[in-house]
C-alpha cells in the first residue's frame, strides 16, 4: 500500500505552511530517518523527517508552494516491489478526500502522538536560533539508547548537522568518545592460590633486603644452536627446543659453577643446595605456579624440554602433585614470549636468587671496536643479600652469560 506523506501541523494553531524545500527528489530512495522537504511557518523553518522507508515516487506539492493545508498530501512513498500501478487512483482518492474533510486543530497536533493509518513525519527546526536541543532520527535516537550512546557526543553527517543511524553506528566507536561503565568495579573474589600468592610476595618484599643485577647476552649464537638442533628433529615437534629450554640448562650449568648462589636463608644458618633444582614460574588461571626441573645440571636440553613441556600442560590442567611444584633452589620467570624487554622478579623465599628473562631483539653493539647488529637478551638477577653478596651475583650472571653466549659449553 503506498504510504502517504503529508503536510505536518507544527504548533497548535497552524493552519498552513509553505514547502521551501524537497531534499529528496522523485526516484530517490528514502529510509527511516531521512530528511526529505523543508517547510516554513511564521516562526521557524522546519525539517520533515520520514519515519517509513521506500521510494519517492511522486512528490505532489513542488517547492516554493505556500499556503498548503495541514494534513494535506505532499508526497507518496511506495514500498520496494510494491506495483505503481494504482498509483494515480490512490493519489486521486487522497487529494479529494483531503479537500473534502475539515482540518480541526485538535487533530493536527495529535499526529505525533496517535496511531494512524498512515506514517507520522517528525519535524525538527532548520536554520534555526541555536538552542541545546539535539537533533537526531528517531532510529538514530533508539539505537542510540539500546546501546547506551550519548547524542551529545557524536557530530551529524544529516542536513544541518542532523545526526542519523550511520553516525551513531560510527561514532559508538569513533575515536574521542567517552563512555563510563555504570559500574565503577567488580569484584573477583580471591582463590587459595591468589591469597598464598599475595602473601608470599608481600612477605618477600617486606623482609627480604632485595639487590639487583643485570647483563646484556648476545644471542645469535643460540638462536642459530636451536635452528640446528630443531632441524635435527624433523617433524617431531614434541621434541622442538624453546629459548626457554637453553635459560633453563645456563641457569643450571651456571649454579654448578657458582654454587654459592644455589642457597637459601634461615636464621640459623644459609642452606647450600647440594642438587641443581631450577623452579620455573608458569602461568596459569587465577596466578602462577612454579614447577621444578630437579637435577637440571645433569639433564640432556631435550629432556629439560619435554620434562618442562609436560609440567607446564598439567600446571595448567591444575594436575600437578606437590613435589613436582613445591622445593628448588633458584628460580627463572621469563616474560620475553609477552614482549618484555626487561624487568626485575620479586624473590620466591625461601629461595635466594630469581632470574627476569626479557624478550631478545635486535641492537646496535660494538663488537671488535666495530658496530655490529647483534640478538640481545636483558637478563635481570634479583638477590636476597642476606644469602648472597653482590660479587656472587655478578659471578652468577657472569657464567651464565658465558653459557648463553656459547651454547656449546652447555653440552660439554
Amino acid at each position: 500500500m503506498p504510504i502517504k506523506i503529508l503536510m505536518p501541523a507544527l504548533s497548535p494553531t497552524m493552519e498552513h505552511g509553505n514547502l521551501t524545500k524537497w531534499i529528496k527528489k522523485e526516484g530517490d530512495t528514502v529510509s527511516a530517518g531521512d530528511v526529505i522537504a523543508e517547510i516554513e511557518t511564521d516562526k521557524a523553518t522546519m525539517e520533515i523527517e520520514a519515519v517509513e522507508e521506500g521510494k519517492l515516487v511522486k512528490i505532489i506539492v513542488a517547492e516554493g508552494t505556500e499556503e498548503v493545508k495541514v494534513n494535506s498530501l505532499i508526497a507518496v512513498l511506495l514500498e520496494e516491489d510494491e506495483d505503481p500501478a494504482s498509483l494515480d487512483a490512490f493519489i486521486a482518492k487522497e487529494s479529494k478526500s483531503s479537500k473534502a474533510a475539515p482540518t480541526p486543530v485538535a487533530e493536527a497536533t495529535s499526529l505525533e502522538n496517535t496511531p494512524v493509518a498512515s506514517p507520522v513525519l517528525k519535524v525538527a527546526p532548520a536554520n534555526s536560533a541555536p538552542s541545546s536541543r539535539i537533533f537526531a532520527s528517531p532510529l538514530a535516537k533508539r539505537i542510540a539508547a539500546m546501546e547506551g550512546i550519548s547524542l551529545a557526543s557524536l557530530s551529524g553527517s544529516g542536513p544541518h548537522g542532523r545526526i542519523v543511524k550511520a553516525d551513531v553506528l560510527v561514532g559508538g566507536s569513533a575515536k574521542g568518545r567517552i563512555s563510563r561503565h555504570p559500574d565503577e568495579y567488580r569484584l573477583i573474589p580471591n582463590n587459595n592460590m591468589r591469597k598464598i600468592i599475595a602473601k608470599r610476595l608481600v612477605e618477600s618484599k617486606q623482609t627480604v633486603p632485595h639487590f639487583y643485577l643485570s647483563v646484556e647476552c648476545m644471542m645469535d649464537s643460540v638462536l642459530e644452536a636451536r635452528v640446528q638442533l630443531n632441524a635435527s628433529f624433523g617433524d617431531d615437534k614434541s621434541k622442538k627446543l624453546s629459548v626457554n629450554d637453553f635459560v633453563i640448562l645456563a641457569a643450571a650449568k651456571a649454579l654448578k659453577a657458582v654454587p654459592e648462589a644455589n642457597a637459601s636463608w634461615s636464621n640459623d644458618a644459609v642452606m647450600m643446595y647440594n642438587n641443581v633444582d631450577i623452579s620455573v614460574a608458569v602461568a596459569i588461571d587465577g596466578g602462577l605456579i612454579t614447577p621444578v626441573i630437579r637435577n637440571a645440571d645433569q639433564k640432556e636440553i631435550t629432556k629439560i624440554s619435554m620434562e618442562m613441556k609436560d609440567l607446564a600442560k598439567r600446571a595448567r590442567e591444575n594436575a600437578l602433585k606437590p613435589e613436582e611444584f613445591q622445593g628448588g633452589g633458584f628460580s627463572i620467570s621469563n616474560l620475553g614470549m609477552y614482549g618484555v624487554k626487561s624487568f626485575n622478579a620479586i624473590v620466591n623465599p625461601p629461595q635466594g636468587c630469581i632470574i627476569a628473562v626479557g624478550m631478545s631483539s635486535k641492537r646496535a653493539v660494538v663488537v671488535n671496536d666495530q658496530i655490529k647488529m647483534r640478538t640481545i637478551m636483558d637478563v635481570n638477577l634479583s638477590c636476597d643479600h642476606r644469602v648472597v653478596d653482590g660479587a656472587v651475583g655478578a659471578m652468577f650472571l657472569a657464567a651464565f652469560k658465558k653459557y648463553m653466549e656459547s651454547p656449546i659449553l652447555m653440552f660439554v
